[in-house]
């Protein structure tokens, strides 16, 4: 009988070991999260809870997710980047009954909320659960989605998680970066779909644009696939729909962990974990690449970047010539260049195929190919037209896409050929498509490849 006894103390403490070493996945109403403890994920995969920059004085506390399985403390996700605790304030976050999650200090000032609220129900089963993803899901009751951290990111992109922009309201998100490798504050750098004129994704330094994208020339879903190494496929997807147009990536099964981060020193970067080699973070792609030459504008007005020459370089596009010889010999193109003789209405247009079209254009809607060529040829102020049919394109229900290029400037073009290494320069089914310029003392439309 003693013996029996003793068998069954020595399971019921196992069992109590095993509670106590297990962190559950969720938050509930009547269980505040506080520092020290956490939230796990429920394969494991990340953590949700507390933390506090190496750095700072006094020590403040923010809360975040990071990857729970790996040696190299990695976060992906803040909740109060402008309103960290002081750990002498002792934090907590609480789910509160009518569904809203809290964040606030000893003295009641709330550091952060999710301003959501549904009416309060007996018995109910709303919870905080973080997914094996990444994404940190709050339910109503019924189970409808109130709020997950997917729709409201920092400075990192998880596969799954998207960049969206509405056709409707012009909302939408952008990967804003860390002050400094110690301060998750947001800091100047930011990521982000502009469709003001039409769909291509930035990178901005405050307001002012870093790197730009070639623009959409896609379909509803179109995607493209990466081999990143021997085990590792990387699938990107453009997805446009009648309420939005979005980007997001997913990763084969059975690749090691993968990130997008808009990094403080500003530039977007592709990371995998390196399981094999240094056990660490392995930058696969960053945007800008490490040609001075792919930042934004860089060869100057009506100049462009060649990245099919062995090193990438500034160009005067055809029929222009360097605004200034000896600052364009040195390696300095922010003037860009100037044509070597004037427009007239007659002039025809010089075929380009392979480039990133420039930036500034006017989109003219529901024309056909045709049409936007006219378009073009009977504005004498009309510098090049570039055109792509969209096929099955969902916004505003014009699957027609004519760009003009109008005034006396063209800002920021590539001739990029097949670049099948840039991640969000994938316009569709390719990047490159074919700008049609209009060059002096020319007549018709000449291909590049007749030309020269």
């Amino acid at each position: 009988m003693a013996f029996m006894s003793s068998i069954s103390l020595y399971i019921a403490a196992l069992l109590l070991f095993a509670a106590l070493c297990t962190s559950d996945d969720r938050l509930v109403p009547d269980k505040p999260l506080l520092p020290g403890t956490t939230i796990i994920s429920d394969g494991g995969e990340f953590a949700f809870g507390f933390f506090a920059p190496s750095n700072s004085t006094p020590e403040k506390l923010y809360l975040g997710i990071w990857y729970n399985n790996i040696p190299r403390f990695t976060v992906v996700w803040v909740a109060n980047r402008a309103t960290p605790a002081i750990s002498s304030s002792t934090p907590s976050l609480v789910l509160t009954n009518n569904s809203n999650l809290v964040l606030s200090d000893a003295n009641g000032r709330v550091l952060w909320t999710t301003n959501t609220t549904t009416a309060p129900r007996s018995n109910s089963t709303t919870g905080l659960v973080l997914m094996n993803t990444g994404n940190l899901v709050l339910r109503s009751p019924s189970g409808k989605i109130l709020w997950q951290s997917f729709d409201h990111p920092t400075d990192t992109l998880l596969p799954g998680m998207k960049i969206w922009r509405s056709h409707k309201t012009d909302e939408g998100n952008r990967l804003v970066s860390w002050k400094d490798p110690e301060d998750p504050s947001t800091g100047t750098f930011s990521f982000g779909v502009e469709t003001d004129l039409f769909v291509q994704p930035f990178i901005w330094n405050g307001s002012r644009p870093l790197w730009r994208s070639s623009v959409w020339t896609g379909y509803t879903i179109s995607s493209q696939v990466y081999q990143l190494n021997t085990s590792s496929l990387m699938y990107l997807a453009y997805v446009d729909t009648v309420d939005e147009i979005s980007i997001v990536f997913t990763m084969s099964e059975g690749a090691p962990p993968m990130r997008a981060v808009m990094s403080y020193s500003g530039r977007m970067e592709l990371l995998g974990w390196n399981r094999n080699l240094s056990d660490d973070w392995t930058v696969h792609i960053t945007w800008p690449d490490s040609s001075e030459c792919s930042r934004y504008a860089y060869c100057g007005p009506s100049g462009y970047c060649d990245y099919t020459e062995a090193t990438p370089a500034c160009k005067c596009l055809d029929g222009f010539q360097p605004t200034d010889e000896g600052e364009w010999s040195s390696g300095k193109f922010s003037q860009g260049c100037r044509r070597k003789d004037p427009l007239r209405c007659s002039d025809g247009f010089l075929a380009m195929p392979g480039m990133k079209v420039p930036d500034k254009f006017v989109r003219i809607r529901k024309r056909t190919l045709v049409e936007c060529v006219a378009e073009c040829s009977s504005n004498c102020s009309c510098l090049a037209y570039a055109y792509a049919n969209l096929n099955s394109s969902e916004s505003n229900a014009d699957v027609t896409r004519c760009l003009v290029w109008i005034g006396d400037q063209l800002v920021d073009t590539q001739k990029i050929g097949m670049m099948s290494s840039y991640f969000f320069n994938t316009a569709g089914a390719e990047a490159e498509e074919t700008l049609y310029l209009r060059v002096a003392n020319m007549s018709g439309t000449i291909s590049y490849e007749e030309n020269f």
